[in-house]
């Protein structure tokens, strides 16, 4: 026999150029060999929990990944060992390669798939069907199987080998067992944040909010990923978890949104997509009737981000509680066609994964059940089998521990045909084994998966559940049944301490400087709603803003966060400069006293008020601004409008005065940026009022001459018989005066409202005529003469 092998040996090697010779062999990567020389792709395998007299289906390809030629081959199905646990199944994840005895031995030829020749590159698709009956299937359970590809290279002609191997899980429970466990599925409905605080829209109650981006078009169109979650979820026993903010963005896309647009500028958006919101609403509504719900708060907040984070920064944890009753009071709306059975009392950390801190936020929220995974609340090693999923842990808060296993079944990629094969088939098996740990233990198992799946991933999950549903080992439950379950004894209630908590997930987190200008955006959002009219115009769309700001979504997207955060301060900084003092020039005051009008604008939609003018003379002994060095006025500016107030002032003495106009709030709050301006400052002297008065005295006492005379002329005018009569009278000459002469202005009260629009851009509004000593002193600037 070794002679015999020594032969084709002996003629490869006098094939060889000294220098081939004397090379050593590449690593086995740079040339597949054994069981790795052709790559086997599952893509299907059908049903994927079979009964008895079903026949099993895989189907698959083949391509030859090495340089020979294979010939002589075929690919069978292989049923391997039973797996009698879940960490046998884990170890079996990590197999590779082809190994006698554990992967069994091919089902009957008959049902083989033949090759004759697979060359070097070559693709080849193939199809397996065997009868549950031929498969040889013994005790109930978890069975591996492997598509084994066999045949012979141009290397090794004279033997047969397995060339390939890929091997999946076949879930084997003919009949249902003594206990199936009680099973919920999550089946989550969230998205990211598409519009910031921004709205459009009239004065009235019509408000629409602008998008930031067309995104949310592509996830709810046919075939998007939220239009998917929702076709496959509405045939599917799960509860459904609930992002408000989604159901509210959607209702605007419906309502005939606008986008942004260049230079603050917006468009429509296409008719195509408020089209498909509301159909993706119906089709919700339709899916959501009667099922149960649970409403996240508001904006779906990142409550890990919040307890380490953020929980210290003042109004926080005040927020998170708006989140939660704001997250209640949009899905339990009685006009809707949702017709829900909501629950608004649960929390749900990211990745399930929890410490104290989290707990107390989550708690202080009104949330009284958390859920959290079994790998942040583990189970001790003595614990043979994976207890039921509620549990207290204080506080009269109860734990939902979902299985970590089958709640990140689908986590990869599910891009490609035998990913979501693989993935499907093994969470059936895991699903199982979990049953089969204490048949006479009826137990509750939550599947909390990924919070946004991708539409290949729900795809997967769905295929999974749908298996999952004949009733054999598992039975469809809801949350709240779940959580009302009776707890086991022997299951661990000790939460984490904060310090445990993943590296990786804390990583993520939003920074204590997000909430701290979140904070700072709050107070001037505080500070700016208190001069309005219609203050709930702002507050909501702005409190919706910093509720999505703190989302879990930000996670991985730092600048993008701050991004946001960032918009949304300045939109509302823009807001508040609607209301401000428009800017003066430097003027001159002569005589005594004088007035100087100081002119509000109001761009806003709604009226301003609560709000006063401050008038500040920095030198009061030389000027004087009513009785003292400031004086105030309230005022009330309708929208779109303008408004000059108009102070007194006493001129004591010359000099430029530095004067500084501001607006305040009822509580004496400065708002808005001050105007200052110069004011130069001429009194009237005593020498100066006794040349004028000197000046009138001549000018009486010419007028008196001038009458004397005249009379005189018409004695004597008359004495003459009347030779000539009187001809036209001017000005001079005790005739009428021309329109407006010799009638004084006096100073009028203060200006009507004038329209915002006509006012140039940074210029003072137009005011009623005031004091006659107050000068022109600066182009664009109106001011009483």
């Amino acid at each position: 026999m070794a002679v015999t092998a020594a032969v084709p040996l002996l003629g490869l090697l006098t094939h060889l150029t000294p220098a081939q010779a004397d090379t050593p062999r590449l690593p086995a990567a740079a040339e597949p060999t054994g069981s790795r020389t052709v790559d086997i792709q599952l893509t299907g395998l059908t049903p994927e929990a079979p009964e008895a007299g079903d026949t099993v289906t895989v189907t698959g390809t083949l391509t030859n990944r090495s340089k020979q030629t294979i010939t002589e081959a075929h690919v069978a199905l292989r049923v391997g060992q039973l797996l009698s646990s879940r960490s046998a199944i884990d170890i079996a994840d990590g197999r590779s390669g082809y190994t006698p005895g554990l992967d069994g031995n091919e089902i009957a030829d008959k049902y083989d798939h033949k090759v004759d020749k697979l060359k070097p590159k070559q693709e080849e698709s193939f199809t397996l069907s065997v009868p549950v009956k031929d498969l040889q299937l013994g005790a109930d359970g978890v069975y591996q199987i492997g598509v084994s590809f066999d045949g012979r290279t141009s290397s090794v002609p004279w033997q047969e080998q397995v060339l390939g191997i890929k091997r999946t899980y076949l879930p084997w429970q003919p009949e249902p067992t003594a206990r199936q466990s009680r099973t919920t599925a999550l089946w989550p409905l969230i998205s990211t944040a598409h519009i910031g605080a921004r709205t459009v829209g009239g004065g009235d109650d019509n408000q629409n909010n602008v998008f930031e981006n067309d995104d949310l078009a592509k996830e709810i169109l046919p075939g998007g990923r939220l239009d998917r979650m929702v076709s496959l979820g509405k045939s599917l026993d799960v509860t459904w978890v609930i992002d408000p903010d989604l159901i509210n963005t959607v209702s605007d896309m419906a309502n005939g949104y606008r986008l942004a647009g260049k230079d603050g500028k917006t468009v429509a958006g296409a008719k195509k997509n408020r089209d498909a919101a509301a159909n993706w609403l119906n089709a919700l509504g339709k899916a959501l009737k009667g099922r149960p719900v649970v409403a996240l708060p508001y904006g779906d907040p990142d409550l890990a981000s919040i307890a380490h984070n953020g929980a210290k920064i003042p109004t926080t944890l005040a927020r998170l509680k708006t989140a939660t009753d704001v997250g209640r009071l949009t899905l339990s709306i009685p006009d809707t066609d949702f017709d829900l059975k909501l629950s608004t009392d649960y929390a749900w950390p990211v990745d399930g994964a929890i410490d104290r801190s989290i707990v107390d936020v989550a708690t202080s929220a009104g949330a009284t059940k958390v859920i959290t995974r079994s790998d942040s609340l583990s189970e001790p090693d003595s614990l043979l089998y994976t207890p039921s999923a509620a549990r207290p842990i204080g506080g009269g808060t109860t734990a939902i521990v979902s299985d970590t296993r089958l709640s990140t079944a689908f986590d990869g990629s599910m891009k490609s045909p035998q990913s979501a094969t693989l993935a499907v088939q093994r969470f059936l098996a895991q699903s199982l084994a979990l049953t089969r740990q204490d048949e006479q233990k009826q137990r509750t198992v939550v599947i909390a998966p990924q919070r946004t799946p991708t539409t290949d991933q729900a795809e997967a999950m769905a295929t999974a559940l749908r298996a999952l549903q004949g009733g054999r080992w598992s039975l469809s439950q809801e949350l709240d049944k779940t959580a009302d379950a009776k707890a086991d004894p022997q299951a661990n209630t000790r939460v984490p301490p904060r310090s445990a908590y993943p590296k990786s997930l804390r990583k993520q987190e939003l920074p204590t400087a997000a909430f701290t200008s979140l904070l700072t955006t709050q107070k001037a959002l505080d500070s700016f709603q208190e001069i309005l009219q219609r203050p709930d115009r702002v507050i909501t769309p702005f409190g919706l803003a910093m509720d999505r700001a703190v989302a879990t979504s930000w996670r991985g997207r730092a600048g993008e966060a701050a991004t946001y955060r960032t918009d949304v301060r300045s939109y509302l900084d823009s807001l508040v400069r609607q209301v401000r003092l428009i800017p003066k020039t430097d003027a001159k005051l002569s005589g005594h006293s004088a007035t100087i009008p100081v002119t509000v604008q109001n761009n806003l939609l709604q009226d301003a008020e609560h709000l006063k003018v401050r008038l500040t003379s920095t030198k009061p002994t030389r000027l004087k601004i009513g009785e003292g060095p400031w004086e105030e006025r309230t005022i009330k500016i309708g929208a779109g409008h303008s408004q000059t107030v108009k102070f007194d002032t006493t001129i004591n003495a010359n000099g430029p005065v530095l004067v500084k106009a501001q607006l305040v709030t009822d509580d004496n709050r400065p708002y808005g940026q001050p105007v200052e301006f110069s004011v130069d400052a001429t009194e009237v002297t005593s020498t100066v009022m006794l040349i004028i008065a000197g000046g009138v005295l001549l000018l009486v006492l010419a007028g008196l001459r001038m009458y004397t005379q005249r009379k005189r002329r018409a004695r004597e005018g008359g004495a003459g018989g009347g030779e000539s009569a009187p001809g036209p009278q001017g000005p001079g000459d005790g005739g009428p005066a021309p329109a407006g002469e010799g009638t004084p202005q006096g100073p009028a009260a203060d200006a009507p409202e004038t329209p915002a629009e006509n006012l140039p851009k940074d210029s003072a509004a137009p005011s009623d005529t005031g004091s006659e000593n107050i000068e022109r002193s600066g182009a664009g600037e109106r001011v009483d003469r």
